[in-house]
């Protein structure tokens, strides 16, 4: 594995694998296309996670490009290319990190779920999300957020800041709006039930993420 006190990321994505096995008949139906989204992303997550376990003696950024390389070959949805761009993206960001921690595994969530966009790092720690989350509860407060949201256009944060609002009216946490805020700026935001089976992977990662964090 990638470390002794790192995260696992079989378990990692295996826990987002069942997560949207659970879920399967819900994202068909949610799938006005095809029908065929929650079998999909089953299929999608079960082949991520067999693929980081191939290389489970490798670093993060080479079990994530691994597994980039692989759905790009294998899968053939829409959303599989999604998925392939933020895993290459992830892996990207981890270069370097000899494991997965609490510390660094909101990048991988961040990557996996914006898209295109990588997250953006500023000084003290401060990520993407946290950046989101601060443009819209600040909001009060004007800052200086083209800086503090570089590579976002103005329609971008409107956006973020709506469905974080609208988010925070269903009742979700902060962290799982700022998921909300986070997809609806990239480019799951152009899909209704990608963003649904977003929030499904993103609430089993977040669960692992969190209970690894309790554990420190």
């Amino acid at each position: 594995m990638a470390s002794k006190t790192g995260m696992d990321l079989t378990t990692l994505f295996g826990a987002a694998a069942q997560a949207l096995a659970a879920q399967q008949q819900t994202l068909n139906k949610a799938d006005t296309n095809n029908g065929d989204h929650g079998d999909n992303m089953v299929q999608l997550f079960n082949l991520i996670t067999q693929a980081v376990s191939e290389k489970k003696n490798s670093t993060p950024s080479q079990q994530l490009d691994h597994a980039s390389q692989l759905l790009s070959q294998r899968a053939t949805s829409g959303s599989s290319r999604v998925y392939a761009q933020g895993l290459s993206l992830a892996a990207q960001e981890l270069q370097g990190q000899k494991s997965l921690n609490a510390d660094n595994a909101m990048t991988l969530v961040q990557a996996l779920l914006g898209g295109s966009q990588p997250p953006q790092k500023q000084p003290g720690g401060a990520d993407l999300l946290g950046s989101l989350l601060g443009a819209v509860t600040q909001a009060q407060q004007p800052q200086q957020q083209t800086q503090q949201n570089a590579g976002f256009d103005v329609g971008d944060l409107l956006n973020a800041g709506m469905a974080f609002m609208n988010a925070k009216n269903q009742g979700q946490d902060n962290l799982q709006a700022g998921l909300s805020a986070l997809m609806a700026a990239g480019p799951f935001g152009q899909s209704s039930y990608r963003q649904q089976s977003g929030q499904v992977v993103g609430g089993a990662l977040l669960q692992v993420i969190s209970a690894m964090a309790a554990k420190k």
